[in-house]
């Protein structure tokens, strides 16, 4: 590994009712499901090549239930909510399909983020992150958008969807971030 280099494994949380009917999350505070559940377990069999120093979850009950099966799994004692780490908000949208959402409002969705200023938040989210454990090695348990949000900017192009549970590893530091692994080009 590089000198000081953080190493990241930015983890997609797993199923909820809300994915399985292919509903727009969001912000809205959705607990996992038993697949979820089993998805988690299963994430974290496939990150257990490497001794996590922590991990740092979105406040949601999705994420934070899937972070403690991680840990629990990997040994991980320490478990870091950051709010930060939040899904993007989907506003009026939230509850519904993006269908719906769409013949409802077109493309402008009330209250809806905007994907440029998650990308922007999605990079500084992370860089706290990091900067705030230079050289560790950090599991960030959050969610789908957030995460291809994040890695559209540091690669420059629309390049993931996250399955549920689904990791991308990262190494490197605060704005010299490089994928090392789990990219599922769309």
């Amino acid at each position: 590994m590089e000198l000081n280099a953080t190493r990241l494994a930015l983890v997609r949380h797993g199923q909820t009712d809300w994915n399985l009917h292919d509903l727009l999350q969001g912000s809205s505070d959705i607990p996992l499901n038993d697949t979820g559940r089993a998805q988690a377990r299963e994430a974290a069999q496939l990150l257990s090549d490497v001794r996590w120093d922590r991990i740092v979850t979105s406040p949601l009950v999705r994420a934070v239930e899937t972070a403690r099966i991680i840990a629990g799994e990997c040994a991980v004692s320490d478990i870091e909510i950051d709010d930060a780490l939040v899904e993007r908000d989907y506003g009026g949208a939230e509850g519904i399909t993006r269908e719906e959402a769409t013949a409802r409002w077109g493309q402008d969705w009330p209250g809806e983020e905007s994907y440029e200023h998650l990308m922007v938040r999605a990079v500084r989210a992370v860089d706290a992150v990091a900067q705030r454990y230079p050289g560790e090695n950090l599991v960030l348990a959050t969610h789908g958008t957030f995460i291809r949000a994040f890695t559209d900017a540091v690669v420059g192009a629309a390049t993931i969807k996250p399955d549920n549970a689904h990791s991308v590893r990262f190494l490197g530091a605060p704005g010299a971030w490089r994928v090392t692994a789990g990219l599922n080009l769309v």
